[in-house]
Formats: C-alpha cells, structure tokens, sequence
C-alpha cells in the first residue's frame, strides 16, 4: 500500500543524496507552472535543501491567466523565485524559422525554450534544473523530448498523478495547487480531455494493469509504445572492437 509521508521522506533523502554527490553547494532550480508537479517537486526540494537553495522560475509566454496559482506556491513556500516572459523568444524563433511549422512544432517549441531558460538560470546560479514528470506523463509520451522531459534530477518520475497529489497534501500544500485540473495552455483542454482517458483509470492501469474499457487500454498501449523512445538513452553506434570505457 502506498504511504505518501514515508515515500515523501525517502524523497527527500534522495535528493540531498543526488546534491551530495553532484553539487554539494548547488541551488535546485525549478520550473514553476502553478500546477501539482512543479509544486510538490518545489516543495521536496525546500524540505531537503532549505528553500534558500531553491531558486523558483515562472515561465508565461505571454499572458498566463492562471500564473497567480504559481505566486501562489513561491509565496507559500517561501523561496526566491523569477518570472521570465518567453514569448518573444517563442516568437524569434518561430519567426526566424524558413519554412511552414507543423502544429506539432508550434506545440513543443515553448516547452523547450522553458527548458533553455531554465538551464541559464542554472548556469548562472550554480544550479541544477529539476525535472517536474511524473509515472503518468511519462508512460504515455505527455512530455516535450528536451522539453519539460529534460533536467538534472527527478523526483517524481516514478510517481503517478494519484500518488503526487498525495504526497503534497503530506507537505501541507494547499488544495488548490494540488488538485488544479491540468490544461495545456495552447487549446485550452484538459489533459484528460486530449488524452481520452483519465489519470485515474491510468494511474490504476500503470500499477494494477487494470482497466474496464478495452478502447482506452488500446490508446494507454498505443501511446506508450510509440514513445518509449522518450524514456531511454540516446542509440549511440559503436564501433566493432572499440571500448571506450562506458
């Protein structure tokens, strides 16, 4: 049986554990969307450091109209934060680009400059960047390869929505971060909605390999396999009889 406050404190070991040996004075630097994940990856991560080595980054391109539940989180957790716009990096790019965009390209551009702005807020703050997925996102490719999938440490990637909303109701976040629906910020849907499933019947799916409807088990099946890619190392050739000590 799952028990948040003892998988919460596990975490936390974990992670002074990762800084211990990859960054001992480091700063864990967070992206901070408003939603359950980034707010209980920020939470673990204050638990463990303390929150002056947590450095919080609001990332709207544009306008964010639910950006208050991210100020919400730095506020309540007490630690220092940025807001940086990346929309006109968002529109640079797109611009600078000399051919038509498909809209998958439209879709994972903003998520990848997120992650590149993150990586400067690091590299400027002595800082690692952590990585905000969980077991349910994960399992089905809701992710930007080099995107939001990107970062140092992850604290919550073998972890599924249930079990992330439980643990921070452990850490005393407020209810309103943790059961904010999920939406997209690009068509307005909900995860759910996109998906044609919910991440309960995912979430039991993923540990109980149960699941009512066979349409939706076909969908789970399909969408898993086609991005395993997502979740292993990069193939790498390498030449017969050459060892070059990995």
């Amino acid at each position: 049986m799952f028990d948040p406050q003892k998988v919460a404190e596990d975490c936390i070991q974990w992670i002074r554990q990762f800084f211990a040996e990859n960054g001992r004075d480091c700063n864990a630097i967070v992206g901070i969307s408003g939603g359950k994940d980034s707010s209980v990856v920020a939470a673990l991560c204050a638990a463990a450091l303390g929150k002056e080595r947590v450095i919080g980054v609001l990332m709207p391109c544009g306008e964010q109209k639910d950006i208050d539940m991210a100020e919400l989180l730095v506020r309540h957790l007490g630690i220092r934060h940025y807001v940086i716009n990346i929309q006109a990096a968002v529109e640079g790019l797109k611009n600078s680009l000399p051919f038509p965009l498909s809209a998958q390209t439209v879709t994972n551009i903003p998520p990848r400059i997120r992650m590149t702005t993150l990586y400067a807020v690091a590299q400027s703050h002595n800082g690692r960047v952590a990585n905000t997925c969980n077991l349910s996102e994960d399992y089905v490719g809701y992710s930007t390869r080099y995107g939001d999938a990107a970062g140092d440490f992850s604290p919550c990637s073998h972890l599924t929505v249930d079990e992330v909303k439980q643990i921070g109701r452990c850490l005393k976040l407020p209810d309103v971060l943790v059961d904010k629906v999920p939406i997209d910020g690009l068509c307005g849907k909900t995860d759910e909605e996109n998906l044609g499933f919910t991440y309960a019947e995912l979430d039991r799916y993923i540990r109980t390999g149960e699941i009512a409807d066979m349409d939706k088990k076909r969908n789970i099946d399909q969408r898993h396999a086609q991005n395993l890619f997502k979740l292993r190392l990069m193939p790498a050739f390498v030449p017969e009889g050459m060892n070059d000590g990995t």
